[in-house]
């Protein structure tokens, strides 16, 4: 679907809202991280009164280090979760069975990013190097890659790799303690830069790139809770209001900062950073309409179970009922 009728389905969808003033419908939504441009469509949405339009009252939940979406779903704390497809199907099969209901990112910005001082160059160059890896279900996407390359990853000798479990910060760069680290396109590798480096002084592996690449940040609900239809048509139209958030931070992206920031209620964010990774967020969101590519799953879930390992142990059989297309046709007219 075009961007332009990508546009008009929303629009045109929007007006179908009806008269009556009813009560809202609430809907709390937990995202995966703290308060940033990552999820800049759901603060504008909110802003700009699109789940007004769609007659609903959005509580919008940030994370943290410590805060697991997965786990807060299970524990009735949220309605719909952002988090990545590789931890999504992890959570599934171990029981909290989570179903994608639209995936905003059509592409991902996960990054393996080293010095070039110290001579990585390409994936033959890591045997031997310490590699900054984050965790919390973010590691999938890093083993099912080192397993592809035949790379051990104890650090027990030079053949394979030294796993750093890297904070969700560019430190260990920075400081020396390792070679190359995880990076965002558009986050961590916007503050390396802010460190004063060169993108001519960087080499920067992109999982997508790499043919690892895994979907990422995706809408994510309980699977019982999809056997109420009027749980679905309130999920559709927190979709649909959602992508018209999208849609108007790309075409907006100064403004939707901005929104960004006027969110974060602890004050760490600034203004030029949020523009910088709004600008890149927007890269991986051009040309979604919300509705999941089926091939884009299967590539998750391939790359997942071509390795399988007691360091990855994402998913260890094909899932069934981990997806639907249910809400993106009702909130799209049947188009997705």
């Amino acid at each position: 679907m075009t961007t332009r009728l990508i546009a008009g389905a929303l629009g045109l969808a929007a007006l179908a809202v009806p008269a009556s003033a009813q009560e809202a419908d609430e809907v709390t939504l937990q995202l995966k991280w703290v308060t940033q441009a990552q999820f800049a469509g759901y603060y504008v949405a909110e802003e700009q009164g699109f789940y007004d339009d769609e007659n609903l009252d959005v509580t919008i939940k940030p994370g943290g280090p410590d805060i697991a979406p997965e786990q807060v779903i299970a524990g009735g704390g949220a309605d719909v979760i952002v988090t990545w497809m590789a931890a999504g199907l992890a959570a599934r099969e171990r029981g909290v069975p989570l179903v994608n209901i639209a995936q905003p990112f059509a592409t991902g910005g996960l990054q393996l990013t080293c010095l070039k001082e110290t001579g990585v160059e390409s994936p033959e160059d890591f045997p031997g190097r310490t590699l900054g890896v984050w965790f919390f279900g973010n590691e999938y996407p890093f083993y099912a890659w080192m397993a592809q390359l035949g790379i051990d990853t104890d650090g027990a000798d030079e053949e394979g790799v030294t796993v750093l479990k890297q904070a969700f910060n560019v430190d260990p760069l920075l400081q020396g303690q390792a070679d190359c680290i995880s990076t965002m396109t558009y986050n961590e590798y916007g503050q390396i830069l802010d460190a004063g480096y060169t993108e001519e002084e960087l080499v920067n592996f992109n999982y997508l790139d790499e043919g690892v690449g895994m979907l990422e940040d995706g809408l994510y609900v309980l699977e019982e809770d999809l056997e109420d239809p009027e749980f679905v048509d309130k999920m559709a139209r927190f979709v649909r209001a959602s992508m018209r958030g999208w849609k108007w931070a790309e075409d907006n992206p100064e403004e939707a900062a901005q929104i960004v920031v006027d969110n974060d209620m602890t004050g760490a964010q600034t203004l030029d950073h949020q523009v910088y990774m709004m600008g890149e967020v927007a890269k991986l969101t051009a040309g979604s309409d919300g509705a999941l590519d089926p091939a884009d799953y299967q590539q998750t879930v391939d790359t997942l179970l071509s390795a399988v390992s007691e360091e990855n142990p994402a998913i260890t059989e094909e899932p069934e009922g981990a997806w639907t297309h249910a809400v993106t046709d009702e909130a799209l007219g049947g188009d997705s």
